[in-house]
Protein backbone atom coordinates (compact mmCIF):
# COMPACT_ATOMS: atom_id res chain seq x y z
CA UNK A 1 0.00 0.00 0.00
CA UNK A 2 1.64 3.76 -1.04
CA UNK A 3 1.79 6.07 1.47
CA UNK A 4 -1.23 8.02 -0.43
CA UNK A 5 -3.50 5.64 -0.44
CA UNK A 6 -2.81 5.27 3.32
CA UNK A 7 -3.32 8.57 4.81
CA UNK A 8 -6.47 8.90 2.34
CA UNK A 9 -7.98 6.04 3.72
CA UNK A 10 -6.42 7.53 7.10
CA UNK A 11 -8.89 10.53 6.20
CA UNK A 12 -12.03 8.62 4.42
CA UNK A 13 -11.91 6.54 8.31
CA UNK A 14 -11.57 9.25 10.44
CA UNK A 15 -15.01 11.16 8.65
CA UNK A 16 -17.32 7.60 8.53
CA UNK A 17 -15.31 6.11 12.00
CA UNK A 18 -17.64 7.12 15.21
CA UNK A 19 -13.87 9.42 16.21
CA UNK A 20 -15.22 11.63 13.50
CA UNK A 21 -18.73 12.12 14.76
CA UNK A 22 -18.37 15.84 15.04
CA UNK A 23 -17.32 15.85 12.15
CA UNK A 24 -20.42 14.47 10.42
CA UNK A 25 -22.69 16.58 12.70
CA UNK A 26 -21.52 19.67 11.74
CA UNK A 27 -21.60 18.49 8.24
CA UNK A 28 -25.28 17.36 8.90
CA UNK A 29 -26.05 20.74 10.25
CA UNK A 30 -24.08 22.86 7.49
CA UNK A 31 -26.81 20.48 4.66
CA UNK A 32 -29.92 20.43 6.39
CA UNK A 33 -31.56 23.20 4.83
CA UNK A 34 -30.48 22.07 1.10
CA UNK A 35 -32.57 19.06 -1.16
CA UNK A 36 -30.82 16.42 -3.79
CA UNK A 37 -31.34 18.78 -6.23
CA UNK A 38 -29.05 21.42 -4.44
CA UNK A 39 -25.86 18.85 -4.50
CA UNK A 40 -24.10 21.34 -5.97
CA UNK A 41 -24.34 24.43 -3.52
CA UNK A 42 -23.61 21.28 -1.08
CA UNK A 43 -20.51 20.45 -2.79
CA UNK A 44 -19.31 24.16 -2.57
CA UNK A 45 -20.15 24.00 1.25
CA UNK A 46 -18.65 20.86 1.59
CA UNK A 47 -15.10 21.94 -0.18
CA UNK A 48 -15.33 25.18 1.92
CA UNK A 49 -15.36 23.45 5.41
CA UNK A 50 -12.67 21.17 4.20
CA UNK A 51 -10.24 23.84 2.75
CA UNK A 52 -10.75 25.55 6.27
CA UNK A 53 -10.20 22.21 7.74
CA UNK A 54 -7.02 21.53 6.03
CA UNK A 55 -5.35 25.61 6.28
CA UNK A 56 -5.19 25.09 9.65
CA UNK A 57 -4.80 21.07 10.01
CA UNK A 58 -1.60 21.97 7.89
CA UNK A 59 -0.73 25.09 9.92
CA UNK A 60 -0.71 23.22 13.16
CA UNK A 61 0.57 19.90 11.90
CA UNK A 62 3.94 21.46 10.67
CA UNK A 63 4.45 23.57 13.95
CA UNK A 64 3.48 27.18 12.60
CA UNK A 65 1.12 27.42 15.64
CA UNK A 66 0.42 25.30 18.50
CA UNK A 67 -3.84 24.78 19.20
CA UNK A 68 -4.68 24.31 23.21
CA UNK A 69 -6.31 20.92 22.50
CA UNK A 70 -9.04 21.47 25.87
CA UNK A 71 -10.20 25.00 23.98
CA UNK A 72 -10.45 23.22 20.58
CA UNK A 73 -12.75 20.31 21.94
CA UNK A 74 -15.03 22.67 23.67
CA UNK A 75 -15.00 24.64 20.81
CA UNK A 76 -16.22 21.94 17.93
CA UNK A 77 -19.71 22.02 19.69
CA UNK A 78 -20.22 25.05 19.93
CA UNK A 79 -19.35 25.29 16.39
CA UNK A 80 -22.16 22.69 15.36
CA UNK A 81 -24.62 24.31 18.33
CA UNK A 82 -24.56 27.78 16.82
CA UNK A 83 -24.77 26.02 13.48
CA UNK A 84 -27.48 23.88 13.81
CA UNK A 85 -29.30 27.13 15.86
CA UNK A 86 -29.42 29.11 13.14
CA UNK A 87 -30.97 27.14 11.08
CA UNK A 88 -33.93 26.63 13.44
CA UNK A 89 -33.92 29.98 14.07
CA UNK A 90 -34.15 31.26 10.60
CA UNK A 91 -37.50 28.49 10.25
CA UNK A 92 -37.98 28.57 6.67
CA UNK A 93 -36.32 31.23 5.36
CA UNK A 94 -33.38 29.06 5.09
CA UNK A 95 -34.90 27.50 2.15
CA UNK A 96 -35.46 30.25 -0.09
CA UNK A 97 -33.13 30.03 -3.16
CA UNK A 98 -33.38 34.48 -3.06
CA UNK A 99 -30.10 34.76 -1.93
CA UNK A 100 -26.92 32.87 -3.69
CA UNK A 101 -25.07 33.90 -0.40
CA UNK A 102 -25.98 31.78 2.89
CA UNK A 103 -24.92 32.02 6.18
CA UNK A 104 -23.71 28.13 6.17
CA UNK A 105 -21.03 28.94 4.08
CA UNK A 106 -19.24 31.25 6.04
CA UNK A 107 -19.96 28.99 8.86
CA UNK A 108 -18.17 25.96 6.77
CA UNK A 109 -14.89 28.11 5.95
CA UNK A 110 -14.80 29.40 9.58
CA UNK A 111 -15.71 26.57 11.58
CA UNK A 112 -13.70 24.39 9.57
CA UNK A 113 -10.43 26.40 10.71
CA UNK A 114 -11.46 25.62 14.07
CA UNK A 115 -12.20 21.83 13.33
CA UNK A 116 -8.87 21.52 11.17
CA UNK A 117 -6.99 22.22 14.79
CA UNK A 118 -8.73 18.90 16.42
CA UNK A 119 -6.74 16.31 14.88
CA UNK A 120 -3.72 18.17 14.59
CA UNK A 121 -1.66 16.78 17.19
CA UNK A 122 -3.08 12.75 16.25
CA UNK A 123 -2.09 13.68 12.45
CA UNK A 124 0.95 15.14 13.67
CA UNK A 125 2.36 12.21 15.66
CA UNK A 126 0.91 9.31 11.93
CA UNK A 127 3.27 12.19 9.63
CA UNK A 128 6.59 11.60 11.22
CA UNK A 129 9.36 13.73 9.96
CA UNK A 130 9.99 12.87 6.32
CA UNK A 131 9.58 14.93 2.88
CA UNK A 132 6.49 13.73 2.31
CA UNK A 133 4.37 15.69 4.92
CA UNK A 134 2.66 17.68 2.24
CA UNK A 135 1.30 14.34 -0.07
CA UNK A 136 0.46 12.87 3.29
CA UNK A 137 -1.65 15.97 4.25
CA UNK A 138 -2.85 16.32 0.66
CA UNK A 139 -4.16 12.64 1.20
CA UNK A 140 -5.26 12.85 4.37
CA UNK A 141 -7.62 15.71 3.49
CA UNK A 142 -8.74 13.88 0.02
CA UNK A 143 -10.15 10.95 2.15
CA UNK A 144 -11.91 13.66 4.92
CA UNK A 145 -13.27 15.14 1.23
CA UNK A 146 -14.62 12.25 -0.30
CA UNK A 147 -15.84 10.77 3.67
CA UNK A 148 -17.56 13.88 3.88
CA UNK A 149 -19.05 14.11 0.46
CA UNK A 150 -20.43 9.89 1.15
CA UNK A 151 -22.34 11.35 4.26
CA UNK A 152 -24.21 14.41 3.28
CA UNK A 153 -24.85 12.08 0.01
CA UNK A 154 -26.43 9.76 2.17
CA UNK A 155 -28.86 12.18 3.97
CA UNK A 156 -29.61 13.87 0.53
CA UNK A 157 -31.13 10.27 -0.25
CA UNK A 158 -32.49 10.01 2.84
CA UNK A 159 -34.05 13.95 2.81
CA UNK A 160 -35.60 13.29 -0.73
CA UNK A 161 -37.03 9.84 0.56
CA UNK A 162 -38.75 11.32 3.78
CA UNK A 163 -39.15 14.80 1.98
CA UNK A 164 -40.08 13.99 -1.51
CA UNK A 165 -41.64 10.41 -1.11
CA UNK A 166 -43.37 10.37 2.15
CA UNK A 167 -44.42 13.98 1.89
CA UNK A 168 -42.39 15.22 5.11
CA UNK A 169 -43.01 19.19 5.36
CA UNK A 170 -39.78 20.17 4.68
CA UNK A 171 -39.48 22.71 7.92
CA UNK A 172 -40.58 19.91 10.03
CA UNK A 173 -37.80 17.62 8.61
CA UNK A 174 -35.52 21.09 9.13
CA UNK A 175 -36.22 21.47 12.67
CA UNK A 176 -36.19 17.35 13.40
CA UNK A 177 -33.11 17.12 12.19
CA UNK A 178 -30.99 20.43 13.96
CA UNK A 179 -32.97 20.21 17.21
CA UNK A 180 -31.62 16.72 17.46
CA UNK A 181 -28.00 18.08 16.18
CA UNK A 182 -28.46 20.57 18.98
CA UNK A 183 -29.43 18.51 21.34
CA UNK A 184 -26.08 16.52 20.87
CA UNK A 185 -23.98 19.30 20.68
CA UNK A 186 -25.19 20.37 23.92
CA UNK A 187 -24.31 17.15 25.62
CA UNK A 188 -20.74 17.29 23.88
CA UNK A 189 -20.35 21.14 24.99
CA UNK A 190 -21.22 20.01 28.77
CA UNK A 191 -18.51 17.04 28.12
CA UNK A 192 -15.59 19.34 26.77
CA UNK A 193 -15.97 22.03 29.35
CA UNK A 194 -12.42 23.06 30.26
CA UNK A 195 -13.01 25.27 33.09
Amino acid sequence: MSTFQLFYEVGVHHILAMDGMDHILFILALCSIYLLRDWRRVLILITAFTLGHTLTLALVTLNFFKAQSDIIEFLIPVTIFVTAASNIWKGSSAFQRTSKFQLNYLYAAFFGLIHGMAFANELRALLGKDDQVVTKLLAFNLGIEIGQIVVVGAFLLAGYIFIGLFGINRRDWNLVINSAIAGISLLLIIEAKFW
